[in-house]
């Protein structure tokens, strides 16, 4: 990977491992927590008749909904997150905050309460909650939970990556063995503004022609965290936050996915790219997504 791909991996850390391993612990909790709280309130709050009034509101764009079940999931996990770890600083997508991006034992939680919110509107089985522990500008343990599968992603930094489904199976976590790009199945997601999302689709037409697919699943957190599975070989996407990739990120890391992401600190709207690929084809795809401009920000206009 080229000089600017930063690695959630690669720099070290002075938190020692147990107090990493209990941060996960931690993660897994809140995120297991909201999930259930996600899966008992969807059919209250979208029942057959559709939504409740009021239910669905949208942010920044028309098509980018925020429902009461994110608003109340956050609500959730910083509540509990002040019981267990009381003074500790918090960013969620809906309730904000802020990260310091500076060095330090401060440990700082980034959530997103429903990734995947459109699927969770719509009913589609792709929507999780992510839970990150950041220290040092550097996430150093996390948890997604695929809500409608009732599974649960985890990593903790140098402590490897599990997925632990419904019925309690663990499985550790490894990239896939792919070894060319051609033969790569590649995820993306769409911005919701107009001038980002044209520039996507041309960087779609220019990819797919040297893959073997391309997916959109509509989560990021989750395409990550598949990255890390072996269900699909690549992931990348212009203008995430945080809460987007943070504990996602660490997962796939620590399945052996090489990364490119920018730092936690940078806003979306700054449209740098987040990139995660098996190590076999890691290289032949940065080169590909260099070629083609993909690597270049693409800023909300």
């Amino acid at each position: 990977m080229p000089e600017t791909t930063a690695s959630v991996t690669a720099r070290p850390t002075a938190t020692p491992s147990e107090d990493i391993a209990e941060l996960r612990r931690i993660a897994v909790q809140l995120a297991e927590t909201a999930a259930a709280h996600v899966r008992s309130r969807r059919p209250e709050v979208f029942g057959p008749e559709g939504a409740r009034d009021g239910a669905v509101q949208t942010k920044g764009h028309p098509t980018d909904p925020v429902t009461i079940v994110d608003t109340e999931t956050e609500d959730l996990i910083r509540r509990l997150l002040d019981e267990i770890r009381p003074g500790d600083p918090i960013l969620g997508e809906e309730g904000g905050g802020s990260l310091d991006g500076g060095t330090g034992d401060t440990v700082q939680w980034v959530v997103d309460p429903i990734d995947g919110t459109v699927n969770f509107l719509y009913g589609i089985p792709g929507y999780a909650i992510s839970v990150a522990a950041i220290r040092d500008g550097q996430p150093i343990a996390g948890a997604v939970v695929d809500v409608a599968r009732a599974a649960t992603y985890s990593a903790a930094l140098r402590m490897g990556a599990t997925k632990v489904s419904g019925d309690g199976t663990v499985e550790h976590l490894r990239c896939t063995p792919v070894r060319s790009v051609s033969m790569a199945l590649v995820a993306t997601g769409f911005a919701y503004g107009k001038h980002r999302r044209a520039r996507q689709a041309e960087l779609v037409a220019q990819i797919l022609p040297e893959i073997r697919d391309i997916r959109r699943l509509g989560a990021a957190a989750l395409d990550l965290c598949f990255v890390a599975e072996g269900r699909i070989d690549a992931y990348y996407e212009h203008g995430l936050n945080a809460w987007d990739w943070a504990a996602g990120a660490l997962i796939a890391a620590e399945a052996g996915a090489q990364l490119r992401l920018p730092a936690a600190i940078s806003p979306g709207a700054a449209g740098e790219l987040v990139l995660a690929a098996a190590p076999g084809v890691a290289n032949e795809l940065t080169e590909l997504f260099e070629r083609v401009g993909a690597t270049a920000a693409i800023p909300d206009a």
